[in-house]
C-alpha cells in the first residue's frame, strides 16, 4: 500500500471522471459527424496512453467540444476515412514541436485570441446543436446556422416530432443547470450523466419518437487509414487542416494545463513533455481512425475536485471507458441524440467568456476587440482562418503599442528649431513623425536630436534623411542630426 499511498483517492476520482467523460465522448463524436464509439476510443487512448506519460499529472485528455467544429468541417470536406491521416500527422507535428522545445512558447499566445477562439467555437456549437436537438439538419456555415435559427424554430412549431425532440434537448440543459442546486450527496453523480440517464428513461418510458445513437461496435468503427486516405495528402487543402488540428489542440491542451496548475498544489506542468504526451496520443488516435484529443478542462477540473493525487486516476478512467465500450455498447443505442445535443449546447455556452469580455472592455479595449473579432471571424469564415486573423490582430496591436514615439519641438524664436525624438521610431509611427517635421518653417535651421530613441528602423531612418534633404534644399542651413548611437556628437546629414 505504501507504493500507492493515494490509491483510494485516485480510484474514487477515476470513477467521477469516467462518469463525466462518457456523455461528453459520445456527444462530441455524434456532433462531429462520426460514430459514437470513436469518441470513446479517443477517451480510452487519452487515459491509457497520454495518461501514463509525463507532462501535467492531473489533467485528463479526450475528445473535446472545442475541436467539434473543426472535425465536422474536416469530415465534411475529406470524409471519415481521411480523418485518421489528419489526426496522425497532427500528432506527429505535436511530437516534433515537443521535442524541439516549442511547447512552452504556446504560453506566449495572446489570451484574447484563445478566449476569442473558444467564444467563436461556443457560438457555432450552440447554433449547430440547436438544430440537432430538434432533429433537423443544420446549415454548413457558421453564419448560416445562426441566420437559419428563426426559420428552424418556425419549422419546429409545425412538427410534433421536432417539438418532442427539442423538448428532450431543453430538458437535458435544464437538468444540468439545476443539478448544481441539488444536495451535495446527489451531486456526486455528474449533472451531464444524470441528464442523459433521465432523458433516456423518459424516451423509453413514453416511447418518444426521437433519434438515438447509432451503434456499430468498438471493433467495427476502428479504421486505420489506408493508401487512399494517405493519397489525400496530395491535396494542398488538407495541410491547412492538419496544421490547424495540431496548433489548436496544442493551444487548448497547454492553456488547460495552466488552468489545472492553479487548481492544485502538486507538481507543475512540464509543457514540452505535455506536448509530447498529446502528440503520442493523437498519433495513436490517428492510426485507429479516431477523433483528435486535447486536454479537457471539464474532465481535468472534475479530476482535481474529486481528490485525485496522481496520474493513476486518469489512467483508471481510461480503463473504465474501455470496459464500458467493450461490455455495454448496447447502452449507447438507448441514448437520445437531442440529449447529447443539449449537453453540447451547455458546453458551448460555458466556452463563451462573458465575464472576461466585460472585464477586458473596461481595462483593455484593444484586447476585447481582438477577442470579439476572433470570435466573429470563426463564425463568419472558419476556425483556422479565424484564429489566424486573431493572431494577426494581436501582433499588429503589440507592434503598434511597442512603437510609442514622442516628439518635442522647442522654438525660442531665434536660432535653430530643436526637435527631440524619444521612444521607438518605427514605420507604424512614421506619418505622425513626418507630419510634425513637415509643419516646421522652411526658412529656419533645424536640429533633429534622435539620441532619445531606443529603436530606429530602416523605413524611419530613410524617411528622416529624405526630409532633411528636402528641408535643406530650400537654402537654409543643413539639418543637424544627433544619431541614437552617436550622442552627443552631431552629424550633418544634408
Amino acid at each position: 500500500m505504501t507504493k500507492f499511498p493515494y490509491l483510494k483517492q485516485d480510484f474514487l476520482a477515476s470513477i467521477v471522471v469516467f462518469l463525466v467523460a462518457v456523455p461528453l465522448c459520445v456527444g462530441v463524436a455524434v456532433a462531429s459527424g462520426v460514430p459514437a464509439e470513436l469518441g470513446l476510443i479517443t477517451g480510452i487512448v487519452g487515459g491509457l496512453v497520454t495518461g501514463l506519460m509525463r507532462g501535467s499529472s492531473l489533467q485528463v485528455s479526450g475528445p473535446a467540444a472545442g475541436l467539434t467544429v473543426l472535425v465536422f468541417e474536416a469530415v465534411s470536406q475529406f470524409g471519415v476515412a481521411t480523418l485518421g491521416v489528419i489526426v496522425l500527422l497532427a500528432g506527429l507535428l505535436q511530437l516534433a514541436m515537443g521535442f524541439l522545445g516549442i511547447g512552452r512558447w504556446f504560453r506566449a499566445i495572446s489570451v484574447s485570441v484563445v478566449e476569442g477562439m473558444l467564444c467563436g467555437i461556443g457560438l457555432v456549437i450552440i447554433a449547430g446543436q440547436i438544430y440537432a436537438a430538434a432533429g433537423l439538419k443544420a446549415p454548413e456555415s457558421g453564419l448560416g446556422k445562426i441566420a437559419g435559427l428563426p426559420g428552424m424554430f418556425a419549422d419546429t412549431l409545425g412538427s410534433t416530432k421536432a417539438l418532442t425532440s427539442l423538448a428532450i434537448g431543453a430538458g437535458t440543459i435544464a437538468v444540468i443547470v439545476l443539478w448544481k442546486k441539488m444536495p451535495k450527496a446527489v451531486q456526486t453523480v455528474p449533472g451531464a450523466l444524470a441528464a442523459v440517464v433521465l432523458a433516456t428513461a423518459a424516451t423509453l418510458a413514453f416511447s418518444l419518437p426521437v433519434a438515438t445513437v447509432q451503434v456499430e461496435g468498438l471493433l467495427g468503427v476502428i479504421q486505420p487509414p489506408g493508401a487512399e486516405a494517405f493519397g489525400e495528402l496530395a491535396n494542398p487543402a488538407i495541410w491547412g487542416t492538419i496544421i490547424a488540428f495540431a496548433l489548436i489542440a496544442s493551444a487548448e491542451s497547454l492553456f488547460s494545463a495552466a488552468a489545472v496548475d492553479r487548481l492544485h498544489n502538486g507538481p507543475r506542468t512540464e509543457y514540452n513533455k505535455e506536448m509530447i504526451a498529446q502528440g503520442a496520443g493523437n498519433t495513436l488516435c490517428g492510426l485507429l481512425g479516431a477523433l483528435p484529443m486535447t486536454a479537457v478542462i471539464v474532465r481535468s477540473s472534475a479530476n482535481v475536485n474529486a481528490g485525485a493525487k496522481t496520474k493513476a486516476s486518469r489512467v483508471l478512467h481510461g480503463v473504465w471507458l474501455l470496459l464500458f465500450a467493450a461490455a455495454m455498447p448496447w447502452a449507447l443505442a438507448l441514448i437520445p441524440i437531442p440529449a447529447l445535443a443539449g449537453i453540447l449546447v451547455h458546453a458551448g455556452w460555458k466556452l463563451i467568456p462573458f465575464g472576461q469580455i466585460t472585464a477586458l472592455w473596461r481595462a483593455h479595449k484593444g484586447e476585447a476587440l481582438i477577442l470579439v473579432v476572433t470570435a466573429v471571424s470563426i463564425v463568419a469564415v472558419n476556425m483556422f482562418e479565424g484564429v489566424l486573423i486573431g493572431l494577426a490582430l494581436s501582433v499588429v496591436k503589440t507592434a503598434w503599442e511597442a512603437s510609442h514615439v514622442k516628439m518635442e519641438i522647442i522654438d525660442k524664436g531665434a536660432g535653430p528649431i530643436q526637435a527631440y525624438l524619444s521612444g521607438n521610431a518605427t514605420f507604424l509611427r512614421l506619418p505622425k513623425i513626418l507630419d510634425s517635421l513637415e509643419s516646421l518653417p522652411q526658412d529656419r535651421p533645424v536640429e533633429l536630436d534622435l539620441s532619445g530613441l531606443h529603436h530606429l528602423d530602416h523605413a524611419c531612418r530613410t524617411a528622416l534623411e529624405n526630409w532633411a534633404a528636402r528641408h535643406s534644399a530650400t537654402g537654409t542651413e543643413p539639418v543637424k542630426v544627433t544619431e541614437p548611437d552617436e550622442a552627443p556628437a552631431e552629424k550633418v546629414t544634408a
